[in-house]
């Protein structure tokens, strides 16, 4: 999609300051991080959310899952790491693109949500 920023990302036409790329997924930093380490990791195919996620996005979401401890490792990540998928506006997506957020470092992250 030519006005997705994130695939505008993905295809090089944005750069960004990416930490993995290969035929599939990407994973940069995110340009307003909230913690010590925040960075994003993407498919590189167009999935606006989770909500229209389908079977045949399995291969490539658990690639891309599986590329998640690694990636937080090599950024620093030793003493565990936080991910969110914000999905639709109730989940407070900004960017209509799938993506994981990969959040650590300092013991800078709330606990998780309050009742």
């Amino acid at each position: 999609m030519s006005d997705c920023l994130f695939c505008r990302i993905a295809s090089g036409e944005i750069p960004a300051r990416k930490i993995h790329e290969d035929d599939d997924i990407v994973a940069f930093h995110d340009i307003n991080p909230v913690a010590p380490i925040h960075f994003l990791v993407i498919p590189k195919r167009h999935i606006a959310s989770m909500a229209d996620v389908t079977d045949g996005d399995a291969e490539v979401l658990g690639k891309l899952m599986a590329q998640v401890g690694k990636l937080a490792r090599e950024q620093g990540c030793t003493d565990g790491f936080r991910t969110i998928i914000n999905t639709g506006r109730v989940g407070r997506q900004e960017v209509y693109h799938l993506h994981v957020h990969v959040l650590g470092g300092e013991e800078v992250l709330p606990a998780m949500l309050k009742r």
